[in-house]
């Protein structure tokens, strides 16, 4: 049979010793090293394997004395909640588990155990310590992999786990005293290497022919096969028999002893020969990692693939099996509900063209041979080059808007010899940008207002022209879709909405609080377009799944642009029949689970979750199907309110498209019922409120009881606001902004409930102390403080005079729960056993309440120094008051202390600061800063000398919010059709 390998590497003068780590993560990496490891012991060479995967992987391939097996685990790889689910923050905690905690260990054990077995070399795929062992030694040592840890869990820290970012930094500083890497194909950025050599795909040869294979197992040569492969099958997915097209068989990898399959299922045994079974396969169902890219690569195997969550190595491999049409995507809710056949029968149509080497294993061997014996196998001609590559595709992997269109590059790829454009900086004017979109659309309604996002927005949409799309972006998945997604002849509707910087106020707002937020120049672009059923453009997946209902039903299809790396799918749809329970519209809690139950597109609630909210709340009745497209530059994890302007864009779309008539207020309370009950996150409405009410350079402030608009507060021309993001993810739906609210809302009951007793001890009291008038003012104190229903509504003097000490520090949700019943908030739970913080979340808003008020007086005084000092001074007061609520983060903190640092240098010099203040912003723990400053040249140079000074501290170049644009009302909608030619 044909072998993936050729001849064994020329033997040296000597055989030679070779260390070989396995990384602890999936079979992937196994089997690849299987086969670099078979041609190393058929050179004459000994070869001592440290890894955690089970001998027999090896044993079963390689029968040599000179094949050594140690157990041992130096890395965790990624932990994973099922087949398609990784854990980011329980992966960032078992590795420090495994390698961080006990590192030192490591270090002596392993510099130990190479000086037992006298190694010539190292070899790696891809553990990160044993490079910094090997180096301490004078060993030589080499990686080999097509991607590496510091840049997968580096996504893990930014999502999840900023607490661990020094892991990344350990690993990627482990990586860089390694001599080379060994490159292979589909390779994501790995800046930390300083050597590079490319060598082909490492792919283990055929044992047995495909009809062989069949006759074994039973098959008709004629039989449509499909191979099921994830990695072991995860308990909960039961499989039937109706999936599969009539005739077909489908062969299980991995299945459990205790497992029941259908007729048409076969289990395979657990030793069976994978790649001989893919060569009798006609395609195969899985996930995209390495062993299954490679393999189907090799023996031109069609692939359906499921995405994965939080797993960057997938992009790149997903580009390189699309290049050689090699690959489909099946959605997670079509293969979870097992609507499999539209896929498989579309997979046959498919033509698999590598044509490439697939003698990596032969190839590496011999490179890890000559490196044993001190010859030169590289050139560093190009190494800063590829470096710098590198760094650019993590950045942009990294820091990814929301809205821009950010892909793996059509220039980093060993496959690809076209360059595309790179990606267009919204908000900024391109020439002849204007003229384009009046050229190819009608705008029927509205107005571009002068502003140029919706200008690049509109002029997106012209390329969206059929399947005449840009060469340069033929492979994003998003952009095919959306280029079928409308009928441009028929009227779109475009609305949009921005982002907010939170001025003052904050995690106040749901205590009843007066805000003040400024709309920022970013902002998110919604287009929608109903048809009837009969004429909605479809997907092919949603065609076959229309195909099996009687009557043509209403559906909805999103697009997202920007999501094409960011593990989540790009696209959603559904039946708009899953929002019914009958005659009724399902319960929010019902659709939470709906949207949860897929995480890769559980973006798609604050969506669709806008069409719920408008059944349940207005009684709308939706009967045509709805196309929309979502385009955000508002970025995600920065505190800017990014699901907020989702959210306001896409419902005032929908109400321009079917004529509802609903009031910026109204509008508002609604996309926060999204955020609250379908979304499940429980923030304010004040976000909604900015997005959906706000004015260009004008503060909003709002009494959010629940959502009064008190006026719009011009900003002072000598005066101005930026934002400045410290990199740190922030999240409305995290635990501490949860638990903050809780004890905000435990601290309200006991108030209530201290008052009453207050009312009842003053009505049975019989000592005449007071005088009646006195009395009876005190008792109608009492009565309204029993009544609160806004902790805002209580003044300072009240709390610390009546209340304050009676309030406890922290107390368990049990003790609460006990003695209170329960705390009122619809949109939180508490946890009994949870220990909460009361004191400190039941303050802040009392405080930030009179905060606020002073800050909006103070803005109309004179324009002075002492004027920005008090308005400064608030901000650092309310800035503190976050951190007191555990609400805080090292990186906001340090950005509010170099604003400090820069405003006091300048007066200790005896001039005028610029910068005045500064304060955390938003639901905190991360996000972005607020910055008061004087508007003049001078301010904005110390901003850009605070984002340099945070970034030679922490590596991370702070986002700049600067500018501010008109809300959602202000916008109003536009119109569009695409001119008839």
């Amino acid at each position: 049979m044909a072998s993936a390998g050729g001849a064994d590497p020329s033997p040296p003068p000597r055989p030679l010793v070779f260390a070989f780590y396995l990384t602890g993560h999936g079979f992937g990496h196994a089997t690849r090293a299987v086969e670099v490891v078979r041609h190393l012991v058929a050179a004459g060479h000994e070869v001592h394997v440290a890894t955690a995967v089970p001998e027999f992987v090896f044993t079963a391939e390689v029968r040599s004395p000179r094949l050594r097996i140690r157990r041992v685990l130096l890395d965790c790889g990624a932990v994973q909640a099922d087949a398609l689910t990784v854990d980011p923050l329980a992966t960032l905690e078992k590795y420090r588990e495994a390698a961080v905690v006990p590192r030192e260990s490591i270090l002596r054990a392993e510099s130990e155990w190479l000086s037992s077995i006298k190694a010539d070399l190292v070899v790696s795929d891809v553990v990160p310590v044993v490079c910094r062992v090997a180096a301490d030694m004078g060993v030589r040592s080499v990686c080999i992999g097509n991607f590496s840890w510091d840049f997968i869990y580096a996504e893990y820290i930014m999502e999840a786990g900023y607490h661990h970012r020094s892991i990344v930094w350990q690993i990627a500083e482990d990586y860089a005293h390694c001599d080379i890497l060994l490159r292979l194909p589909g390779y994501g950025p790995m800046p930390a290497f300083r050597n590079v050599i490319d060598v082909p795909l490492v792919v283990r040869g055929l044992r047995k022919s495909r009809s062989e294979v069949r006759k074994e197992l039973g098959l008709e040569e004629n039989a449509k096969v499909l191979l099921f492969n994830f990695g072991g099958q995860p308990a909960g997915w039961k499989l039937k028999q109706e999936w599969l097209p009539d005739g077909w068989i489908c062969l299980v990898c991995g299945a459990a002893d205790s497992q029941d399959v259908p007729p048409n299922f076969i289990k395979l045994a657990k030793d069976a020969y994978t790649p001989d079974v893919i060569a009798a396969s006609d395609c195969m169902l899985g996930k995209i990692g390495y062993g299954a890219a490679s393999e189907v690569l090799a023996y031109k195997l069609p692939l359906v693939f499921v995405r994965r969550d939080y797993f960057n190595e997938e992009p790149f491999l997903r580009k390189l099996l699309e290049h050689y049409q090699n690959s489909i995507e099946m959605i997670r809710s079509d293969f979870l509900a097992g609507h499999w056949k539209p896929y498989l029968l579309r997979a046959l149509t498919l033509r698999p063209c590598y044509n490439g080497p697939i003698n990596g294993g032969e190839v590496v061997a011999q490179i890890l041979q000559d490196t044993a014996i001190g010859k030169e196998c590289i050139s560093d001609k190009f190494s800063g080059a590829r470096r710098l590559q590198d760094a650019i595709v993590s950045g942009y992997q990294l820091q990814r808007a929301p809205g821009r269109d950010v892909h793996v590059p059509d220039w980093y790829s060993p496959s690809e010899t076209e360059t595309g454009a790179g990606p267009t900086s919204k908000n900024v004017a391109v020439k002849g940008t204007e003229a384009l979109c009046f050229e190819d659309f009608e705008i029927l309604h509205g107005d571009l207002q002068g502003l140029t996002d919706t200008m690049d927005f509109l002029k997106s949409l012209s390329e969206l022209n059929g399947n005449n799309l840009k060469s340069s972006e033929k492979h994003h998945q998003e952009r095919t879709a959306a280029s079928v997604l409308f009928d441009w002849e028929k009227e779109i509707y475009i609305a949009r909405a921005p982002g907010r910087l939170d001025v003052m106020g904050g995690i106040a707002d749901y205590s009843g609080s007066l805000v003040l937020q400024m709309p920022l120049r970013e902002a998110c672009h919604v287009a929608v377009q109903r048809n009837h059923p009969s004429k909605q453009k479809l997907w092919k997946h949603t065609q076959a799944r229309q195909l099996e209902n009687a009557d043509l039903a209403p559906v909805i299809q999103i697009v997202s642009f920007g999501s094409e790396l960011s593990n989540r799918a790009p696209i959603f749809d559904m039946d708009l029949s899953d929002f019914m329970d009958g005659k009724k519209p399902i319960s929010y809690e019902k659709a939470r689970e709906f949207f949860c139950q897929n995480p890769s597109q559980k973006w798609a609630a604050y969506v669709a979750g806008t069409i719920l909210v408008l059944m349940t709340e207005l009684g709308v009745q939706f009967t045509d199907s709805m196309s929309i497209l979502v385009s955000s530059a508002v970025p995600e994890g920065k505190g800017v309110s990014s699901s907020a302007s989702v959210e306001v864009a896409t419902m005032s779309a929908i109400a321009s498209a079917y004529g509802l008539n609903i009031t910026p207020r109204d509008l508002a309370l609604l996309c926060q019922k999204v955020e609250n009950h379908v979304v499940g996150a429980p923030c304010g409405v004040m976000d909604q409120m900015a997005s959906a009410c706000g004015e260009a350079n004008k503060l909003l402030a709002m009494v959010c009881q629940p959502a009064e608009v008190k006026e719009l507060v011009s900003i002072p021309n000598h005066m101005r606001f930026w934002g400045l993001d410290s990199g740190i993810r922030h999240s409305v739906g995290g635990g501490d902004y949860g638990s903050v609210r809780v004890g905000t809302y435990m601290g309200r009951k006991m108030i209530k409930c201290a008052a009453s007793d207050l009312v009842s001890e003053s009505l049975t009291s019989e000592a005449p102390v007071e005088s009646d008038c006195h009395k009876k003012n005190g008792s109608g104190l009492q009565k309204s403080e029993a009544a609160l229903e806004y902790l805002c509504n209580l003044p300072p003097h009240r709390y610390e005079a009546a209340y304050a000490k009676d309030i406890p520090e922290v107390i368990s949700g049990d003790a609460f729960l006990e003695k209170y019943g329960d705390h009122n908030d619809t949109v939180t739970v508490i946890d009994p056993k949870r220990f909460y913080s009361v004191k400190a979340p039941t303050r802040h808003p009392i405080y930030e309440n009179f905060r606020v008020e002073t800050f909006k007086t103070l803005l109309a005084a004179g324009s002075t120094d002492e004027q920005l000092s008090a308005l400064g001074e608030l901000m650092y007061q309310c800035h503190n008051s976050y951190s007191a609520c555990g609400l805080g983060s090292d990186g906001t903190d340090r950005l509010v202390d170099l604003v400090q640092e820069m405003q006091h240098r300048t007066t200790s010099e005896g001039g005028s600061p610029s910068l005045f203040g500064a304060k955390i912003t938003g639901g905190g723990s991360g996000g972005t800063v607020c910055v008061i400053g004087k508007n003049c040249a001078r301010s904005s140079e110390e901003i850009v000398e605070i984002q340099q000074r945070y970034k030679a501290a922490t590596g991370y170049l702070p986002i700049l919010f600067n500018g501010s644009s008109p809300g959602a009302a202000k916008f109003g909608y536009l119109k569009i059709r695409r001119r008839r030619s």
